[in-house]
Parts: C-alpha cells; sequence; structure tokens
C-alpha cells in the first residue's frame, strides 16, 4: 500500500463575475486547499483529476449578444464554449506542473451535479472535492447547489470547500 497513488477529483468551473479564463473563486479556493491541506510536499502520493462541465444552452441564445441566422453560427458559439473550457482547464494543469503533481483534466457536458457523480462512479476516486459559494437557505431553493447534491449521492467521500469570508462578493450567488 505504500507505492499506492491517492486520486483526488476536482470539480472545477468558470467564474460566472470575472469572465474566462478565470477560475471561479470556489474552483480555485477547493484546489489551492487541496494542494495545502492534503497533497502538501508529498506530490508523488496524488494524482488530481480536474472535471469541467459545460451546462449546454438549450435554446442557443442564453446571453445573447448576438443574432444567429445560420447552423455555422451556433456551432461557432459551440466552439467558443470548449475553448473557454480548455482555458479554465489549463490554469489547473500549470498549477500542477509547476508543483509537481500528476493531473488529468476533461469537459463533460450536462448537468454539473449528475455528471459529477456520475463521473465518480466511472472513475472511482479516492475523494472529491467541489468548492462552495456558501450560500443561504433562501438562496439554495432558487440557484441550488452542486456541492450538497455530490456530497449526499457521489459513491465516494466529499470534501466540500467554502469561499473564504474575504473573497465573497457582494452578491454570493456571484463565483
Amino acid at each position: 500500500m505504500a507505492d499506492s497513488v491517492t486520486r483526488i477529483m476536482v470539480a472545477v468551473n468558470e467564474s460566472s463575475m470575472k469572465g474566462y479564463p478565470h477560475p471561479s473563486i470556489s474552483s480555485k479556493g477547493a484546489f489551492e486547499w487541496t494542494v495545502e491541506k492534503i497533497i502538501h510536499n508529498n506530490v508523488s502520493a496524488f494524482n488530481l483529476l480536474f472535471l469541467h462541465v459545460q451546462v449546454p444552452d438549450e435554446d442557443g441564445f442564453d446571453d445573447m449578444d448576438s443574432i444567429y441566422a445560420s447552423p455555422e453560427d451556433f456551432k461557432n458559439l459551440h466552439q467558443r464554449e470548449r475553448v473557454r473550457g480548455i482555458h479554465l482547464l489549463e490554469y489547473f494543469v500549470n498549477r500542477c506542473h509547476e508543483i509537481g503533481v500528476v493531473c488529468q483534466a476533461w469537459i463533460m457536458q450536462g448537468d454539473p451535479k449528475e455528471v459529477i457523480c456520475h463521473e465518480v462512479q466511472r472513475l472511482r476516486p479516492d475523494i472529491l472535492v467541489v468548492g462552495s459559494r456558501g450560500l443561504g437557505p433562501f438562496q439554495k431553493v432558487f440557484v441550488g447547489t452542486v456541492s450538497e447534491f455530490c456530497w449526499k449521492h457521489a459513491e465516494c467521500p466529499v470534501i466540500t470547500i467554502k469561499r473564504k469570508p474575504d473573497e465573497t462578493p457582494q452578491d454570493p450567488v456571484d463565483d
């Protein structure tokens, strides 16, 4: 058992405030906490698995700032979303290489809470780490919480990392 590697899945997403390619406050905090509190300097004992779930736009008109008039327009929109996801994962992969920890990263599409739990079931990581915005009960009703769903349904231990109070934006729904 001394040679076994602990596989930690970290669910990451983009910032809703700063735009791409910045990671959300919660994702960045969850990653930094994992490195500081679990990995320390023992980088060879861990493998980080970064999962970014992109929510497909049902009608293609979410946050519309352009007119889409052809199938090619939608193809370009999907390509831009994929590039944004790649930039996001690039941040975490680069950080892992800086500290010397082995990692893998990939993008899936769908409902984040469902996809994360499915990937946990498929890959069987030792731990799942997710960030949390620290929403209150009222906000949870309207916004929902991926971290709470994963804590209840993922088939592995789940560590939820809350944002630091000084990192919380005026509207806690922002991340």
